[in-house]
Parts: C-alpha cells; sequence; structure tokens
C-alpha cells in the first residue's frame, strides 16, 4: 500500500520472519536502541526462531528501521506491510525476548522446515471458494466476531494455544484433504500450517501477509471478506480500505466495543462495558475508573497515557498477529 500525498503522518509496521537467530539475545539492546533513535514506537519480539511484532512511526523513522533489519542477511526478505493513521497508535518502545514469536504451545513445529502452500491475496477467492476446501479462521473468539471471510469456520479459541486441540477434536486427516488458513498478519497460519502438515494433513494452503494483505490488494468490489479486522494497536479495527474502523475498545476488559454495544447502558468508557459489566469485581472496576482518570488528564495535556493490560484478550496481542 502506497503512501499518498494527503496519507496522515504515522505509519504502522507489521513485520515478522521465521529465521533462526542464535543470537537472539544479542540483538535486543541494538534493535531497541534503533528504534529509540528514530523515534519508534511500539513491541519487538526476538526469539531463537525469529522476529515478530508492530510498530509505528514517520515515514522516515520506518524506512531507517526496515534499513538497520534488513542489513542483517537473515532479514533481508523480512515479511512487512504498512497502514497508516493520524493518532499514534503506540505509546512505548519494547523489545522482548521470548521462547517463541506466536505461541502454540506444541514442540518441534519450526515454520522453517516445514510449512504449508502460500496463497496470494489475489488467488485467495478462488481457493476458498472451492467446497472442497476446509476454511479455518485461525484467530481467537473476539477477532472473529467483528469480521471474517464469508464461510470461514470459527474455532471459538479464545487464545492461539487452544488450536492444536481444536483440530485434534474436530477434524481428520483421513477426511479433510484440503485446509486453507488465514490470521490477521500470516504469522499465527505459519505455525498453523506447519502443526497440521504435522498432524497429517495433505493439502494445506495459507493466505500470505493474512488478511491485512489481502485487504490491501484485492478491491472491495471483489472481496469476500465481511465486516472489519481487528488489529493490536490503538485502532482496534481497521476497514477494509486499512482506515481506522468503528470500534473503541474496553480499557476495563480490553475486548473491542461496537457502536451499538457503546449505546448500552453497561458501556461507560474505560469502566465497563457488556462484554464485562457482570464479570468485573468492584475493587476493578475502580481501579479502571482511576485509569480512566489518569487517560482523560493526559489527553488534555497531550501528553502518552496508559491504557492498561488485560488478563485475556491482549496478553498475547503481539504475538497473535
Amino acid at each position: 500500500m502506497q503512501e499518498s500525498v494527503d496519507s496522515p503522518r504515522i505509519v504502522v509496521a507489521a513485520l515478522y520472519k521465521f529465521v533462526t537467530l542464535d543470537d537472539f539475545e544479542a540483538l535486543r539492546e541494538p534493535l531497541r536502541q534503533t528504534m529509540l533513535a528514530h523515534g519508534v514506537k511500539g513491541t519487538l519480539l526476538l526469539a531463537r526462531e525469529g522476529i515478530n511484532g508492530t510498530v509505528a512511526g514517520s515515514r522516515e523513522a520506518i524506512d531507517a528501521l526496515l534499513a538497520w533489519l534488513t542489513a542483517d542477511p537473515r532479514l533481508t526478505d523480512i515479511d512487512h506491510k504498512e497502514s497508516y493513521c493520524d493518532e499514534p497508535p503506540f505509546y512505548r518502545t519494547k523489545v522482548k525476548l521470548k521462547r517463541e514469536i506466536v505461541t502454540i504451545g506444541v514442540p518441534d513445529i519450526d515454520p522453517n522446515d516445514t510449512v504449508g502452500t502460500y496463497v496470494e491475496p489475489e488467488q485467495w477467492n478462488e481457493v476458498i471458494s472451492d467446497p472442497e476446501v476446509l476454511v479455518i479462521d485461525t484467530r481467537n473468539d473476539y477477532e472473529v466476531a467483528i469480521g471474517s471471510f464469508a464461510g470461514a469456520i470459527d474455532p471459538r479459541t479464545t487464545t492461539f494455544r487452544e488450536f492444536p486441540d481444536y483440530v485434534r477434536q474436530h477434524y481428520d486427516p483421513a477426511r479433510h484433504k484440503k485446509v486453507a488458513m488465514f490470521c490477521t498478519g500470516g504469522i499465527r497460519c505459519e505455525k498453523a500450517s506447519s502443526f497440521m502438515l504435522k498432524e497429517g494433513f495433505e493439502e494445506v494452503y495459507h493466505l500470505k501477509g493474512g488478511v491485512l494483505n489481502y485487504l490491501e490488494k484485492v478491491p472491495e468490489a471483489q472481496s469476500l471478506w465481511r465486516g472489519e479486522c481487528f488489529v493490536f494497536d490503538n485502532r482496534v479495527t481497521v476497514r477494509h480500505d486499512l482506515s481506522e474502523g468503528d470500534y473503541e475498545q474496553c480499557h476495563a476488559c480490553r475486548m473491542p466495543v461496537s457502536v451499538e454495544e457503546m449505546r448500552s447502558a453497561a458501556y461507560e468508557p474505560g469502566v465497563s462495558c457488556p462484554h464485562c459489566i457482570d464479570s468485573l469485581p468492584e475493587k476493578t472496576r475502580a481501579a479502571a475508573r482511576e485509569r480512566q482518570r489518569q487517560i482523560d488528564l493526559a489527553k488534555a495535556r497531550g501528553e502518552p497515557h496508559p491504557i492498561g493490560r488485560d488478563p485475556r484478550t491482549m496478553k498475547n496481542a503481539v504475538t497473535e498477529r
């Protein structure tokens, strides 16, 4: 997606690559210093199996970060997608060391060794329109509820760790010969396809670059996508043209909240929403109310503000694109 003359100043870059990084621990501080030097905010994860994350900054800042990354021969072809926004989607700069850059919880799943067949966005409609193809949305339930491909199966998982058990309980390699999967930015499907091949499924396809790549490359008039796409930053969702969507996020439980849900008596900005009104203890609600007060004060001063941490939906936010 090319930035036009009228594009907002802030570039949001989602990037990942599965590649063996034996020195990943040593990369942490130089990478963080590069981000800080250019004013890049967001979170990048480093593990022996690769790099993953979403960051934001000016055009020059993102270009500088990409130049630093691709100077490493192991990262020259790092997967990289961009969108644009008017407000900062992140407030901090973080580089974290992890065991996995996307957590599936199954040992010996290595997309560098075994991975499914990539499908370009332009060919995706044809693949998922085949009645013999089982189309699975590998994202979590709250993401699927906002938007998905027409006819795709919702596994109703709350974390990616639940996906392997879901597959083992519901599908049989002897009967389900063709499987196509998709996720937000492509990374979950790298591991999901590797897992399914090792489980014995013969033909496993996945959408290259994920939903974000599809929305960028496929005209809306030809699209089989329905709804908006959840993204793991302050924009909450994006529309088909990758502009910021209509959802807000409940700062108490971090669930996405629709325009209709915002009209509910259960919705109090920063304090509660229809998803959590009956489940949050008063102590948690009081903390949420105080956090919202601090957010409002920070906004009034034009300062960055903390948005809290969700024990359920945002815990694996970076790793579950």
